[in-house]
């Protein structure tokens, strides 16, 4: 009966004796309560009983959020999340597990101070400009503090900066309003184009139509010349040449006048003596401004400007 007994302890024995360590990850050992070792990841071996683990601490990186509310410059309260990645230092595992109870807490803090002492320097706006230059100051601090205790930041990283949510509003209005008038800006632009095209459009085409207008009234001119060379030719006077194509062409108009149905008509005397007179105006009245003019011209010359 002893011996199966003796196996049975022995058996327990060997068991209590070997143990195993996962990947990235140290154990510490203590012997009657005093540090004994730090094993690594593997089959590890400890004397039962007298040997007993104290603790595992992993290796691997980890993150903590930590949320942040102050204020900034301008009076403005904000919560800031800072993510902050950590790792406990391979060489410095004792100084981890034995000079920090609470290495979360301890960081919490350090990035409390960080944020209270950098953002109060800033105003809303460039608290979100100078977003990179935050989490570098927190990285900083958080290196220089934590590196005693065996730990290792990598990186401190401001993931979120969220103002009230009044300031929120007031500050999509303020981005609306000044789309809204950059908008207005390029309207103003838009039409201002369009009307100065329309303009030179304008321009040309009445340009064009006073060409057009002095070349037709330039042939109307040469083809009344020509009209009352040939009626001379077969023995009719000027005066009674002008007299027939003034009423050839009244009765042209009237028939031009007559093919649109929504105008309106004046009739004027039509008989050949009503055009006799009317060619006798038209000649005494060019005939008085030629006179004025010859008049204006010699009077100037009769009073030379004073020096």
């Amino acid at each position: 009966m002893a011996l199966p007994i003796i196996l049975f302890f022995a058996v327990v024995l060997v068991l209590l004796s070997f143990f195993s360590v996962k990947q990235q990850t140290a154990v510490i050992i203590e012997r009657f309560g005093k540090f004994q070792s730090i094993r690594k990841a593997g089959l590890q071996m400890k004397i039962p009983f007298i040997d007993k683990k104290a603790g595992r601490l992993s290796l691997r990186i980890e993150e903590l959020d930590v949320m942040v509310e102050t204020k900034t410059k301008d009076n403005v309260f904000v919560e800031i999340r800072v993510s902050v990645q950590y790792q406990v230092i391979k060489e410095s595992v004792y100084d981890a597990f034995y000079r920090l109870s609470h290495p979360r807490d301890q960081i919490r803090s350090y990035v409390f101070d960080t944020i209270c002492a950098e953002v109060p320097k800033l105003r809303l706006d460039d608290v979100f400009e100078n977003k990179d230059e935050i989490a570098d100051a927190t990285t900083r601090e958080l290196s220089q503090a934590m590196m005693d205790y065996g730990y290792e930041i990598i990186r401190a990283l401001v993931t979120d900066i969220n103002p009230d949510e009044e300031v929120k509003k007031a500050m999509n209005r303020i981005n609306a309003s000044e789309r809204i008038k950059k908008a207005a800006e390029y309207e103003a632009e838009a039409e201002k184009i369009k009307i100065v095209a329309k303009a030179e459009a304008e321009a040309q085409s009445k340009k064009l139509q006073g060409v057009g207008i002095a070349d037709q009234r330039r042939e109307i001119a040469r083809g009344l010349e020509e009209s009352v060379e040939m009626l001379n030719k077969v023995g009719i006077g000027s005066i009674e040449a002008s007299s027939l194509i003034i009423v050839t062409q009244h009765y042209d108009t009237l028939q031009a006048v007559g093919e649109n149905s929504n105008s309106n008509l004046i009739l004027m005397p039509n008989s050949p003596s009503s055009a006799n007179s009317l060619l006798s105006d038209m000649i005494t009245s060019f005939e008085t401004s030629r006179r004025l003019g010859e008049a204006e011209k010699i009077g100037s010359s009769n009073h030379p400007p004073k020096a």
